[in-house]
């Protein structure tokens, strides 16, 4: 089936162009519809080449789809092959497409598997990143000739205290985010590209998420997690793009020795089971203390309004700070961590039940960094240790990814990396 387009099998028109909520060109967000007509959820589109990648400070999207794959290509040109035949499709996709216009014959396999033809582009973004070990093995074998290339910030993630770490929900050579506001939206993007990958790469793990817990824009409202709180409240914002520059995209001369990734960032992703069971059992006052926030507002528990900043010297009637310092608000607030900020966009989850019948469930979180060894690891090091809040939670999987600058026109993928 050549060139078949989503959209154009609903009727919907094309050619035209305007600014979405977020209204940033060249990966922060633009949108594409009929001039002076603001896109419909289904029909907003983002561009899948620019700046930056979409799907870091786009605005969050309700779906997610995030797997990492393990590359069993061989040589380096395998693996350029790869990213080349993923950013095409990519791109296609993004823009409502099907992942290949390739003409099928009758007694082949279909060149799209299908289950998206006849659903709009849901605003999908797809984003790629590159593991540790897409550069050197576990034995520190140069895999593809890109090890002199590796970012020093592109290491192993430390063992937290507390971790609970499962190996094959860890780890990863290649990771990649698709978000959307429809969910089939975003596992046709993920099942395609696994197909495409078929003989050169293979998912490691994956994870569905729905619900975001984060808000990247001013134009969204901040969402609740599964403890029923508000989350991401002092989360970095799209709009705020002296903060974005200074806390998400990597610069030129950050690292001499991997400047391909200028305009990059580096994800942190983390699979958080929370206790449900436990927390559904404890007191509302118990629960606030915990967060330091009230659960209706999300206020600061020091007062004021849920965008009010948290007081942290203000005592109660004991002399004890309203705001606790094991608190989880306390211990992620940038004043008490440097200053460093990041810019997240995680997801809950629930995947059934474990073997003693409580729910599989939690935070999939995702952060987006310029630093992970000032913006995440000290900060995720103590909260590990201090946050009264990690009586609630397990960290069961974990990974870091490189995520490279945005896509040139015409281009693919981590062109950066190969040209350099």
């Amino acid at each position: 089936m050549a060139n078949v387009s989503r959209r154009g099998m609903l009727g919907f028109a094309g050619g035209g162009a305007a600014l979405g909520a977020a209204g940033f060109a060249g990966g922060w967000g633009a949108s594409h519809a009929a001039a002076d007509e603001k896109p419909s959820p289904g029909e907003r589109t983002y561009d899948f080449f620019g700046e930056h990648q979409a799907g870091i400070v786009t605005p969050a999207q309700d779906r997610l789809y995030f797997a990492t794959f393990d590359v069993t290509a061989t040589t380096r040109d395998e693996l350029e092959s790869l990213l080349r035949a993923w950013s095409l499709a990519a791109e296609r996709m993004m823009r409502g497409e099907t992942a290949s216009d390739e003409a099928t014959a009758y007694d082949a396999p279909p060149a799209d598997t299908g289950e998206a033809e006849d659903l709009p582009p849901s605003g999908l973004t797809i984003t790629f990143g590159f593991g540790p070990t897409l550069f050197r093995d576990e034995k520190g074998k140069d895999r593809f000739g890109l090890a002199d290339k590796q970012p020093k910030e592109l290491r192993e993630l430390p063992h937290f205290p507390a971790d609970k770490l499962d190996p094959r929900r860890s780890g990863g050579d290649i990771a990649v985010q698709a978000c959307a506001d429809d969910p089939q939206v975003a596992v046709h993007a993920i099942r395609n590209l696994s197909r495409i990958a078929f003989g050169l790469a293979a998912i490691r793990w994956a994870q569905l998420g729905f619900g975001r817990t984060s808000s990247t824009s001013t134009s969204q409202a901040t969402p609740r997690n599964l403890f029923g709180f508000k989350d991401g409240t002092a989360n970095i914002k799209a709009e705020s793009r002296d903060v974005v520059d200074d806390h998400v995209w990597v610069g030129r001369g950050d690292d001499p020795k991997a400047d391909w990734m200028a305009g990059g960032s580096y994800l942190v992703a983390r699979r958080i089971t929370m206790h449900l069971e436990t927390w559904d059992r404890s007191s509302l006052r118990e629960q606030e203390a915990i967060i330091g926030r009230d659960r209706p507002e999300g206020a600061p528990l020091s007062g004021g309004k849920e965008f009010d900043e948290p007081k942290f010297d203000v005592k109660g009637r004991g002399g004890e700070p309203l705001i606790a310092k094991n608190s989880h608000v306390f211990l992620a607030h940038p004043k008490n961590n440097g200053g460093a900020q990041m810019l997240r966009r995680g997801y809950n989850f629930t995947d059934g039940n474990d073997a003693l019948g409580r729910l599989d469930a939690g935070l999939f979180f995702l952060a987006y960094v310029r630093r992970p060894s000032h913006q995440y690891i000290p900060m995720q090091m103590r909260m590990s240790r201090e946050d009264a809040l990690m009586e609630y939670l397990k960290h069961t999987g974990s990974g870091l990814f490189a995520v490279p600058p945005g896509v040139p026109k015409g281009g693919f993928v981590g062109q950066q990396l190969f040209t350099s």
